[in-house]
């Protein structure tokens, strides 16, 4: 089997416009969330979120373009930007045949179905007229289409849908294909647009989102006591995978080696986790054994934590069941406290803060505890608060979704 590394990453997200940004407010513990500002939101119960700022899609890429395009794509752009030249892949050659995308969205233009239908309603019933760039900009699968259009890039081409989980199991999937001999390079992540009347409308209908109005940096607060609910994030984040010796031959820069992934079911319920955590201790038990490594291997862990009552209890058993008292020695944290939750994008920016992780030999926090709560077990160390120093070889990632779709990825400082 093939070695799969990364060698170019970015990020666009609620607490930082690129890498730099981003590794700065994961270190100081900041949080993403405000008051909405793309809509009027005062008619729902939540009125807040994790909008990316000061976002304009002109500084990268062509305006015409960008017009044709909803902003989970646009955000799809950006951040494969970033990470193509972070990579050095704009000025190396390699074989385009060779090179793919495997992007991620949960949920695709959502807004740009959401402004057609209004107008039909508005304007069109007598005489039906839908924008002819409403298919384009609405499939979720149209934002690997347009990377691949902008670089050339003639491989492997399509879209991962699996709700949260759906850019963990795109990385996953892109690791195996060059693992396999496919691909030597694949662009991967995924990108998310999600706050719009219907994405807040929805998941507060479902009771999903927090509705602490009067504080919303405060808001979002995994493993504590009064967490009410996740707070709605977007953005994006890609990643450059790259087959090791083809890396090395060019002369990349390596970040770290994708070890090894897991995917499971929970086979439970279409939105609840299994109380006892049972498709999430099966994913990562999966992901140690694809990665052949021990439990005793990983020094931190990304949660997929995202605030809400069942989800952290269930999550933090199944780290018991597989960790054992190694769950005591490793450090365990949420940055969806500081960034809200991506959806489908969760898995791409939280592999990429565990790779900042291991670049930056650092732990980012779960901000916002207060109260611990006794369904946890409280010796676990969930780096509340605060960023902690410590030496950072192996990071696993989790991602859980609507569903019941469990994904775990394993990145490992090269060796």
């Amino acid at each position: 089997m093939k070695r799969v590394v990364v060698t170019g990453i970015g990020a666009m997200t609620p607490i930082g416009n690129n890498i730099a940004e981003f590794t700065e407010a994961l270190r100081s513990g900041k949080s993403g969330a405000a008051g909405i500002t793309l809509f009027d939101a005062s008619v729902f119960k939540t009125q807040f979120a994790c909008e990316v700022k000061g976002f304009d899609p002109k500084e990268h890429m062509d305006r015409k373009i960008s017009r044709r395009m909803d902003r989970f794509s646009q955000f799809a752009m950006a951040s494969a930007k970033e990470a193509m030249i972070d990579s050095g892949l704009l000025d190396a050659t390699y074989n385009a045949e060779r090179a793919g995308v495997i992007w991620a969205s949960g949920i695709g233009g959502l807004r740009s179905l959401e402004v057609d239908i209004e107008d039909f309603e508005k304007n069109g019933r007598s005489r039906p007229r839908y924008n002819p760039f409403m298919i384009p900009k609405m499939i979720s699968d149209i934002a690997a289409g347009y990377i691949s259009i902008e670089y050339g890039l003639r491989g492997v081409n399509f879209a991962t849908v699996s709700a949260c989980s759906s850019a963990s199991h795109a990385i996953s999937v892109a690791a195996d294909h060059i693992r396999l001999g496919k691909s030597d390079i694949i662009v991967t992540g995924g990108s998310e647009a999600a706050i719009t009347t219907t994405g807040i409308g929805g998941f507060n209908a479902m009771k999903a989102l927090s509705e602490r109005n009067d504080a919303p940096h405060l808001a979002s607060r995994p493993f504590d006591k009064e967490r009410d609910g996740f707070v709605l994030g977007e953005g994006g984040g890609a990643l450059i995978l790259e087959e090791l010796e083809h890396a090395q031959k060019r002369g990349a820069q390596i970040y770290a080696e994708v070890v090894g992934s897991g995917a499971t079911a929970d086979a439970y319920h279409i939105t609840a986790p299994h109380p006892e955590g049972l498709g999430a201790s099966s994913v990562m038990k999966m992901a140690l054994e694809d990665a052949k490594m021990n439990a005793n291997e990983i020094d931190y862990i990304n949660v997929h934590g995202t605030s809400t009552p069942l989800g952290d209890v269930a999550e933090s058993k199944a780290i018991l069941k597989v960790f054992g008292d190694h769950a005591y020695k490793l450090n365990i944290s949420s940055t969806k406290s500081m960034t809200g939750h991506l959806l489908g994008a969760a898995g791409a920016v939280e592999a990429i803060a565990g790779i900042i992780a291991i670049k930056e030999q650092f732990i980012p926090p779960t901000i916002n505890h207060f109260t611990d709560d006794p369904e946890i077990d409280g010796k676990l160390n969930l780096t509340f608060n605060t960023a902690q120093e410590r030496t950072v070889n192996a990071v696993l990632s989790n991602t859980f979704g609507f569903g019941g779709h469990n994904s775990s990825i394993i990145l490992r400082k090269l060796s």
